[in-house]
């Protein structure tokens, strides 16, 4: 890593999964072709987080598996079955993120509200059982959402003068958790894009989100069982251990709140610390890290896809 003529620093590449650079900063060729043969993805995004573009090497996917995944995209009613059970994940993490808070900080929370919410998300989790036509599950996707993020801003227990949630505002990011927000998605989107081209399967073709060009369909479709308990939960605890403060962000002239380049090396930092922690993964019962889940969860579905498994299991977290 060099800036103009002095070397910053040194990397084994065998040492690295994935490399991101933010800003204009370039790579040689030498260094594209090293990254490629060793399977080291190179991501560009802005400064403000937005992405780019991606280079990775030779696409090895499994053509059978991801023919199999094609035909599945094509019908609705069998997208609508593999669908329906990462949004009763989403729905199982996000009950018991509110059933933790109201259980670890009833002193401090509004904790009729936060059952009530629960209870709901629980409610919807059962209709969502018998779901085979993709318009009905956003549509209960997108009511226990609202109902999920009317009580975001309870678990948020420091800085509160500071950092408060009152709705998701993404392109741009209106206050300074929406940033931290969605600098975690897209992370968490670039894990998962890695984990499914790792399986075999392709990461543009979704069940729930469908095909847009540019758009990481299924990683979108991934993603939402592991927003809460994956991105959602590190957000929180950057704000309540306070690794982050307001002085980290400022405003752009289209209102957009942006951290600053300070603030987003501690959270790329936290961000690759939490995926070093340990944990039992609920399906697999097998000790494994944090940073592993996407992969894990990619592996579960090319088994289903493939015929092994008779429904993807979700990451249901406990």
């Amino acid at each position: 890593m060099k800036q103009e003529d002095k070397i910053l620093a040194r990397y084994p590449l065998h040492n690295l999964e994935a490399i991101c650079a933010f800003g204009y900063a370039g790579v040689s060729p030498a260094l594209m072709g090293a990254c490629a043969t060793r399977n080291v993805s190179l991501t560009f995004m802005t400064r403000t987080g937005r992405f780019l573009a991606r280079v990775i090497g030779e696409d090895r996917g499994n053509v059978v598996l991801r023919k199999e995944q094609y035909r599945i995209s094509d019908d609705e009613t069998r997208s609508a079955r593999v669908a329906r059970n990462m949004i009763t994940g989403k729905l199982y993490n996000n009950k018991w993120i509110l059933e933790r808070a109201t259980r670890d900080y009833a002193l401090r929370i509004d904790t009729e509200r936060m059952k009530k919410v629960a209870g709901s998300l629980g409610e919807t989790m059962k209709l969502l059982r018998e779901v085979e036509q993709l318009d009905v599950l956003r549509g209960l996707e997108g009511s226990a959402a609202v109902q999920y993020n009317s009580v975001f801003d309870d678990l948020i227990l420091q800085q509160k003068e500071s950092f408060y949630f009152y709705g998701r505002s993404r392109r741009p990011p209106l206050d300074k958790v929406n940033a931290l927000l969605s600098f975690a998605y897209t992370l968490l989107a670039k894990d998962m894009i890695s984990a499914l081209e790792s399986v075999g399967l392709d990461a543009y073709v979704g069940f729930l989100h469908r095909d847009r060009p540019g758009r990481a369909s299924l990683a979108l479709d991934m993603m939402e069982e592991l927003r809460g308990v994956y991105a959602d939960r590190f957000v929180l605890s950057l704000i309540n251990k306070k690794v982050v403060n307001d002085k980290g962000f400022y405003i752009k002239e289209n209102m957009a709140v942006i951290m600053d380049d300070d603030t987003r090396k501690k959270v790329l930092k936290a961000w690759q610390e939490r995926k070093q922690d340990k944990i039992t993964h609920p399906y697999l019962n097998e000790k494994i890290s944090w940073g592993l889940v996407p992969y894990t969860q990619a592996l579960l579905l090319a088994r289903h896809i493939r015929g092994d498994l008779d429904e993807y299991p979700p990451f249901l977290w406990k």
